[in-house]
């Protein structure tokens, strides 16, 4: 097991860890938390011996092998594929070893064979392409150098690097920073049947939800740890938080403000699958808000004057881009949509399907090729991109940024509004240069909402933000007032604030009838078919179908799997039906523990009675969301082979 005593770590005057202790089982799954700038990566970095303890120890099983993602490449001429496989220390040395044996060294030969096979060394070009498929790499692409691809691209391929390698311990700082939606549900599954002990730093509570078993989080120079997974340790945080009395009062005006909000909603919320969705994720947060209250960020989204409708209107709108040669090159073909006032639209799609593209088109940033791009008189749009923080000016301030817009407002007005995107004291005045990505998102998210748009377009907004932002920019996009389309890999995000989807594939853009769960199935089903018909294309002349046959064949496949699948919905449903009735007694009893007269002395027994409750109904429900996943698991396996 991993073991630290005592750990204390200093980074200048400033101090990461005091005194800090924790133990990691192997196997085990740990998300590691805490605010931008806490020692997250100083962690990974002294597991990796790059950094020295100031004091304490911190012991790592002898013999285990590290593997970690290497955060900056150089250029490399070699082929993404060989690259992946480098990753593979162990066989590389045993190939070059091979290499260099000449005929006349039989015994060494075969000694070296036998370990290259033990090594894995004939499936090793498989195995490397399967991770580069499941990154997002196209068959194409895994022959192209590693210097022909974008930083984000390098990234994964830095990634699938690390995956490759033979490891016990695997240390994954901020994985699917440059991950699709697509890309990170694969690598949740890849992370699944890994046999070794995972660390995980992310911001992406969905991710880390659906990956680490327990939670060790940084703390006033320390490090806690919680059991199960993120949302597990916000409950475990926000009742401790409750228990210790911080900041009460605002605690309880946030829960009531939030509260308000979601009976406003569910009064016009309809019957459909992501509204119902929506609240449910926004009962979520009602409950956390005391996390939100203690960490200081408070974002607050003017409302806009007017919000026509319709905002934007879409008629067989073809967008793209202009080569070199200076010809049109669509992305997006006969887009026919329509952005409603109050519409709050997610946009799905895989890397480089196109949604950037509609974004940037709907912002007009770039020219429509044809059709019709009509807007309302009184459309104001607030446009949100990664690019925006490479154009704050590095030399002035946070304040000075804003007074450009607003020169007629008073400094403190500035200050005010500044406060709630975490903005205050000195960092007002501080030059924008030296901030972190996290800082730079929020100052160019708070330019843009304080000129009061009614459309919000918001383009990957919450990379960099660690989580303490995320859950106040979710809270005030949910409570926003105008229109707003989101493109964004967070699905906490997402289903906080969004009502429906649209879907970007195969150069089209449609309205996606389902949640997010429906399209991880649709995807899935799609990947099936991508296969299926790569698998037809390999061969060499056209397949000969008996039609009749396969019919008959399908049926039978159809009738069997409806066989496998009837029984495990049923075991399903009655799964569901205990969840939630253990959800209606740990909303009643959280209820209770929020009440500051149960921790009275008077009420001493009757607390150690509603914990121990609370305990054995919170492990039950754990118990049966692991039964419910290993159900859906089945049911989807049973689903890819019927798709």
């Amino acid at each position: 097991m991993i073991r630290a005593t005592g750990l204390t770590l200093r980074r200048g005057t400033k101090v990461l860890l005091d005194g800090a202790e924790f133990v990691v089982n192997p196997g085990e799954r740990v998300g590691i938390v805490g605010k931008n700038g806490a020692g997250k990566s100083s962690l990974f970095a002294l597991l990796t011996g790059a950094l020295d303890l100031d004091a304490g120890t911190l012991s790592v099983p002898v013999g285990w092998r590290i593997a970690s993602v290497e955060q900056e490449l150089h250029a490399d001429d070699r082929p993404a594929r060989e690259f992946v496989i480098d990753g593979d220390t162990h066989l590389r040395a045993l190939q070059a070893k091979r290499a260099a044996l000449s005929d006349d060294h039989g015994t060494e030969i075969a000694e070296v064979e036998a370990a290259l096979v033990e090594a894995g060394a004939w499936s090793a070009p498989s195995r490397a392409e399967q991770l580069l498929a499941g990154l997002g790499f196209k068959p194409a692409e895994w022959t192209q150098p590693v210097e022909s691809f974008s930083g984000g691209w390098r990234m994964r391929l830095a990634l699938a690097r690390a995956l490759m390698a033979p490891s016990e311990l695997l240390l994954l700082d901020e994985p699917t920073n440059h991950l699709d939606l697509d890309a990170m549900l694969w690598l949740e599954k890849w992370l699944g049947a890994y046999d070794g002990t995972v660390m995980l730093i992310s911001h992406d509570t969905e991710f880390l939800d659906a990956v680490a078993k327990s939670i060790l989080h940084f703390d006033h120079a320390k490090l806690t740890r919680y059991r199960g997974g993120y949302g597990d340790f916000l409950t475990q945080r926000a009742e401790r938080l409750r228990q210790t009395n911080i900041a009460y009062e605002r605690q309880t005006r946030e829960s009531a403000r939030l509260q308000g909000f979601i009976d406003r909603f569910k009064a016009k919320a309809s019957k459909a699958k992501q509204a119902q969705s929506r609240v449910k994720a926004l009962a979520r947060m009602q409950v956390l808000a005391p996390l939100q209250a203690e960490a200081g960020i408070d974002i607050r989204i003017p409302s806009p004057d007017q919000v026509p409708d319709p905002l934007l209107t879409l008629e067989h709108l073809s967008a793209g881009y202009t080569d070199a040669a200076g010809n049109a090159v669509p992305i997006l073909q006969d887009v026919t949509l329509m952005v409603r006032a109050g519409s709050r639209v997610g946009v799905l799609g895989a890397n480089g399907a196109g949604k950037s593209t509609l974004i940037k088109t709907l912002a007009e940033e770039i020219p429509v090729q044809a059709g019709e791009r009509r807007a309302s008189r009184g459309l104001a749009i607030g446009y949100f991109h990664q690019h925006q923080l490479d154009m704050l000016d590095v030399d002035s301030t946070p304040i000075a940024h804003l007074a450009r817009l607003a020169p007629d407002a008073r400094e403190q007005e500035l200050r005010n509004y500044l406060g709630g995107f975490g903005f205050s004291g000195d960092t007002v005045t501080s030059k924008v240069g030296p901030m972190s990505g996290g800082e730079k998102a929020r100052l160019a998210l708070s330019l843009i909402v304080w000129q009061k748009p009614n459309l919000l377009l918001l383009d990957e907004p919450s990379n960099h933000l660690d989580v303490e932002t995320r859950e106040a920019l979710a809270t005030a996009l949910a409570d926003f007032g105008g229109s707003m389309l989101l493109v964004s890999h967070d699905r906490h995000l997402l289903r906080t604030t969004v009502d429906s989807f649209w879907i970007v594939a195969d150069g089209a853009v449609r309205e996606f009838d389902g949640d997010l769960e429906d399209y991880r199935d649709w995807l899935a089903a799609r990947n099936a078919d991508e296969r299926a018909e790569a698998r037809e294309n390999a061969d060499s002349g056209e397949p000969v179908v008996d039609r009749k046959a396969q019919r008959r064949a399908e049926a039978e496949l159809r009738q069997r799997l409806s066989a496998l699948r009837k029984p495990l919905e049923s075991k399903l449903a009655k799964v569901e039906s205990e969840m939630e009735k253990l959800r209606t007694k740990l909303h009643a009893l959280d209820a209770v523990i929020a009440d500051p007269d149960l921790y009275s002395d008077a009420r001493r027994a009757e607390r150690q009675k509603v914990m121990a409750e609370h305990g054995e109904h919170g492990k039950r429900m754990g118990e049966l969301e692991e039964q419910w996943l290993e159900l859906q698991g089945s049911l989807e396996e049973i689903d890819q082979t019927e798709a």
